[in-house]
């Protein structure tokens, strides 16, 4: 970066990050920002966003495959579903 530019805030409370820094940074659109307060301004900290999805189906995985250690039947499941739901 060899000179600082200036940025101007929209009317909707905008900020355009220099493409200079997007690029260094790898900044995507969807990436997800955390404003922090500080002493005169603020601090953007960009945050991973976990993939829920990804999390979910790798812990759908684990579970299964601990059913298929314990021998437990999907019966057993579909009877544990409908017993709790009962309660």
């Amino acid at each position: 970066m060899t000179e600082i530019e200036l940025v101007k805030m929209s009317p909707k409370g905008q900020l355009v990050v220099p493409k200079e820094i997007r690029e260094i940074e790898d900044f995507k659109p969807s990436d997800r920002f955390v404003p922090f307060h500080v002493k005169g301004g603020i601090l953007f900290k960009r945050v991973k966003m976990p993939n829920i999805k990804a999390e979910f189906a790798s812990l759908a995985k684990e579970i299964e495959k601990q059913f298929r250690n314990e021998k437990i039947a999907t019966k057993d499941v579909d009877e544990a579903v409908k017993w709790a739901r009962k309660g």
